[in-house]
């Protein structure tokens, strides 16, 4: 069977990226108990990195609207080493924060010209499954950057752990490099101006605004549900340490099995009855969190970490198929929705926490994950 180069490069992107966008999130506990600051506060480390993207995403797909893909992407992998490797050298929360901020800031070129990518050089009925390609090399790149600090911070500490996300980083970008081709049926912006102008078409496109409402609501329950489950593991009855957060998040590689079959799934389904019938399994999946033995709540974790891929790769694949100019405009302001809603699902859970606890965290989800499905169903339309 021949390897398309080009899917193993979206691949890539998405790996990179995710690697270190929720990379502290295992260290949580540790970095709290370090530092001598709470669950609430040390949040804020998680909340820095999706908050810069979420100001920036809209503006950085319009460069990339202007400059071409390959290059945008390759340039931003190299940049997200750096902050990473700074993350690592921190003397205190603040310069973690400021530097996770900053790390923020070079993301989106990747994420959002990679799925722009997808849009322009796949055949639209190709594009749902090639964007599921992208999810998994998302999915396997935030287990690999929870699991890898996870293992080496109960060796040789969180420091260098971090740190060894930077070389990996460097390493992706130059596989980047090497595999992607130019795209060939790019089509340059006519300006900042028109790349504007787009984006302002795409804010009230009633096709496009259910979709970012759903994108909302994704990644806040993924940071709600896979921050504050550390505070809850490691503490009584289960006493995680670090590394065992880590091997916690070997629930996402059931994502990263399932994603790839979503072309196949939508096709079948259509997006609408699909993504429905996902969210009613996510609101089961967050359910089975309240339970007491620990193997039922890496089922929940597990089901909850599968839906939200599978949202998500649904999703971002519905913007580049509804946008048929702008893509990278019209991505970029789903990641910016996305990622408002990470920088939420981040800190808001934190009131639920101080106030309840996990159930009042857990029920937090539930509710969002309620209004989802309410917008799919009352909103959503299967494009043609």
């Amino acid at each position: 069977m021949t390897i398309d180069p080009r899917r193993v490069g979206v691949a890539l992107a998405g790996y990179c990226a995710f690697l270190n966008l929720y990379a502290p999130q295992a260290l949580l506990p540790a970095l709290a108990q370090d530092f001598g600051v709470t669950a609430a506060e040390i949040s804020a480390v998680m909340t820095a990195g999706t908050f810069s993207i979420a100001l920036t995403g809209p503006f950085t797909s319009a460069i990339a609207d202007l400059l071409g893909r390959k290059r945008v992407i390759v340039i931003a992998m190299l940049a997200v080493a750096l902050p990473t490797l700074m993350v690592a050298l921190a003397a205190d929360v603040r310069e973690i924060i400021a530097w996770r901020f900053v790390q923020g800031l070079a993301l989106p070129p990747v994420f959002t010209t990679a799925l722009a990518y997808v849009g322009d050089e796949w055949p639209p009925a190709e594009v749902p499954g090639v964007a599921g390609i992208y999810m998994m090399g998302s999915s396997l790149g935030g287990f690999s950057g929870r699991l890898i600090p996870g293992l080496l911070t109960d060796l040789v500490g969180w420091r260098p752990a971090i740190g060894t996300l930077a070389l990996i980083t460097v390493a992706c970008a130059a596989a980047f490099a090497v595999m992607m081709p130019r795209e060939r049926h790019f089509v340059r912006s006519e300006g900042v101006m028109a790349s504007l102008r787009q984006m302002v078409r795409h804010v009230v496109d009633p096709r496009l605004v259910p979709i970012y409402a759903v994108g909302f609501g994704v990644l806040f329950n993924f940071m709600a549900v896979f921050t504050y489950v550390n505070f809850h593991l490691a503490a009584a009855p289960y006493f995680f340490t670090p590394a065992m957060l880590g091997m916690v998040f070997f629930t996402f590689l059931a994502g990263s099995v399932t994603v790839p079959l979503i072309g196949r799934a939508v096709a079948v389904f259509g997006r609408r009855r699909f993504v429905l019938g996902v969210l009613a399994v996510w609101v089961a999946g967050a359910l089975l969190l309240l339970t007491g033995p620990l193997w039922s709540i890496l089922l929940g974790l597990t089901l909850c970490a599968t839906c939200g891929m599978m949202c998500q790769g649904v999703s971002t694949g519905a913007v580049t198929a509804t946008a048929t100019v702008g893509r990278s405009s019209a991505v970029g302001l789903y990641m910016t929705v996305f990622y408002v809603g990470g920088s939420a699902g981040a800190s808001l859970p934190g009131l639920a926490w101080a106030a309840g606890g996990w159930p009042a965290t857990v029920a937090m989800v539930v509710a969002v994950v309620t209004g989802m499905a309410t917008v799919v169903a009352l909103f959503w339309r299967d494009a043609a």
